[in-house]
């Protein structure tokens, strides 16, 4: 008996290694990828200095590093530095099933766009509708993002909604229903159009929060412009 309840304790402590007591729960432990798959691409993803580091290639297309666990409801929170000549984002509440288009990655994407566009915080939809909320209008948006320097992005994806905001300034505001669960997913860029081989982009302290919401949700800008797809 006190084998088996050693035993118990030894499990639960494995599988609590990454949370915390106030919810939260890294997804991103610094060492290396568990918990982590990559998707369709073969770019280069290393862990170097407790961060994961995307190196674009030639002749692959857009590479994904995806959660192995699904979440609907959340709050992420995670850190990038990007330089210029790439473009990046990341996924939630997306898939790859066989069905469709082959397994390749699709849904939301949070972009990271260093380039002159400055879209970093808006919304595209990834190999499915294209750009659903970018910041066109939303100059105070496209002035949040620095490029080659960690940036904080916070996404709230709350039944159909989805908010973000890139270092404190809210960036988009988004109500749409065509998916609701999915995988996190980084995206390192296939080469083309504004992405140009051995470039990089890094992430680092990843977290989410499923439960108990309400104490981590963040003040909504009043002059943001509300984007309503719903069905």
């Amino acid at each position: 008996m006190k084998r088996f309840l050693f035993l118990q304790l030894i499990l639960c402590s494995c599988l609590n290694y990454n949370s915390s007591d106030d919810g939260w729960i890294q997804l991103f432990n610094g060492n290396d990828l568990s918990g982590w798959e990559i998707i369709n691409g073969t770019a280069e993803i290393n862990v170097l200095n407790n961060e994961i580091v995307g190196k674009t290639i030639e002749n692959t297309p857009n590479t994904f590093l995806c959660t192995k666990e699904d979440y609907r409801n959340f709050i992420l929170e995670f850190e990038v530095n990007i330089e210029n000549d790439i473009n990046s984002g990341v996924q939630i509440r997306s898939n790859s099933i066989s069905k469709y288009k082959n397994g390749v990655v699709h849904g939301y994407q949070i972009e990271i766009d260093p380039s002159d566009r400055a879209y970093s915080g808006g919304i595209f939809d990834e190999r499915r509708r294209g750009w659903l909320y970018d910041l066109s209008e939303n100059e105070k948006g496209r002035e949040a993002f620095s490029v080659n320097a960690w940036n904080k992005f916070h996404v709230e994806a709350l039944e159909d909604t989805i908010r973000t905001w890139v270092n404190g300034v809210h960036c988009s505001y988004f109500i749409d229903s065509i998916s609701d669960t999915g995988f996190i997913g980084l995206q390192v860029h296939g080469v083309g159009g504004m992405t140009k081989p051995g470039k990089y982009v890094k992430f680092k302290n990843i977290r989410i929060k499923t439960e108990n919401l309400e104490d981590d949700l963040w003040s909504i800008r009043d002059d943001l412009k509300i984007i309503n797809l719903k069905r």
